[in-house]
């Protein structure tokens, strides 16, 4: 294995009825304010707002909310919930939501403690924090980004048209409670969504040097069997706890650094649909579904030994009668099976791209990141844009 320093500082509590249990000791000694953050509103038709907003109240905590936090945060939204934040002198920022949320609730941790341009300062080139952010608290109610357990945090800069995301361990919520419980009430296509989005990122690593045999990969093909098998039994019965909390802890693993650690990592996928979304503001589980199948397509061939493990490991083909790079195509193409199975779109026109959307200004903005099988180009890019609508 490569070498790898390896921090991880958020303290998770998970389990059925952990914020009942938890959330009032874990307030403590941040001050009377609390900045409740969260979406648009579905946590207050499903009980988990009432739920917070009592034991906050019992615990003698003034609540200043920030809602609509939307899907696909913006930088101008993380200024006005930095400047929310100061105005009332919060103590802790408690996200209660999905990825969005608590990306967005890290930015403005940043945010609410720096002076200067935070997007030229951090996210449009990687920083120095050499300051304490404002401790910020999670509850996790959509399984998928993993965002509880890192500092990553991806904005969408409406103005330039950029969506990026960076990742400061100093930006790790202090705590994160996760109840799959909480996960029930969200809606099923959301559900998938967050799920192959929770695929998506242990791919991400796994499809990366190194290729011999390491603990990572080991770990990540246990990570992605899982993810299969509970994304089927959760279609089927969308409140069986089993499923659901393996889902949720699957998203955690996937995202906590762990299958990180000495890995390559290749998120050039993940960098295609964030100027998709930058552009179109399309779902990002939905986009990062359509692009892997032809995205592996274009690669599996460099990669030929991983994707065949792939094929053998995670779906269980057989090798007989293959030859390696059939195998790695095999494997490839179950994976585009299974999204079809789970029900979700195969085409960008499915997402609502039609062709008044410039492809070409897309692929072009699209960052060239290290650690694929296959240098990508913005023409290659452009290419697998084509193929997907």
């Amino acid at each position: 294995m490569n070498n790898f320093i390896f921090e991880n500082a958020t303290k998770v509590f998970f389990g059925k009825g952990c914020v009942k249990e938890y959330l009032a000791c874990l307030t403590e000694g941040y001050g009377n304010v609390v900045m409740l953050a969260y979406g648009g509103g579905s946590i207050k038709k499903n009980g988990v707002y009432e739920e917070v907003t009592k034991i906050l109240k019992a615990a003698g905590k003034t609540i200043v909310e920030f809602p609509d936090i939307m899907a696909n945060p913006t930088y101008e939204k993380v200024l006005d919930g930095a400047r929310l934040a100061r105005e009332n002198k919060a103590g802790l920022i408690l996200g209660v939501g999905g990825g969005s949320v608590m990306d967005c609730c890290k930015a403005i941790s940043l945010a609410a403690r720096y002076e200067g341009d935070v997007w030229n300062e951090f996210w449009t080139k990687p920083g120095v924090i050499d300051f304490e952010p404002l401790p910020l608290g999670v509850i996790v109610t959509v399984a998928g980004t993993g965002s509880e357990c890192n500092g990553g945090a991806v904005i969408t800069n409406e103005i330039l048209k950029t969506k990026t995301g960076r990742d400061y361990p100093k930006c790790n919520p202090k705590f994160a409670l996760l109840d799959p419980v909480y996960t029930y009430s969200v809606p099923n296509k959301q559900m998938v969504s967050g799920s192959f989005d929770i695929l998506s990122h242990i791919m991400e690593i796994y499809f990366s040097a190194p290729d011999e045999n390491n603990v990572s990969d080991d770990i990540a093909e246990a990570l992605m069997r899982n993810v299969i098998r509970n994304l089927r039994i959760a279609i089927q019965n969308p409140e069986d706890y089993t499923a659901r909390s393996n889902l949720m802890w699957d998203a955690t693993m996937a995202e906590n650094r762990i299958i990180k650690l000495g890995k390559q990592t290749d998120f050039e996928c993940h960098q295609m649909e964030h100027q998709l979304g930058a552009y179109t503001d399309c779902n990002h589980g939905a986009g990062l579904a359509v692009l892997h199948p032809v995205y592996y397509r274009h690669i599996c061939e460099a990669g030929k030994t991983k994707f065949a493990r792939f094929a053998t490991e995670v779906w269980g083909i057989t090798e007989t009668g293959k030859s390696q790079l059939e195998l790695a195509k095999a494997g490839v193409e179950a994976l585009a099976d299974f999204i079809k199975e789970i029900g979700l779109p195969t085409t960008l026109r499915e997402l609502g791209v039609d062709e008044s959307t410039d492809l070409k200004v897309i692929a072009k903005s699209c960052n060239i990141v290290p650690g694929s099988y296959k240098k990508m180009t913005h023409e290659e890019i452009l290419e697998i844009f084509k193929e997907c609508f």
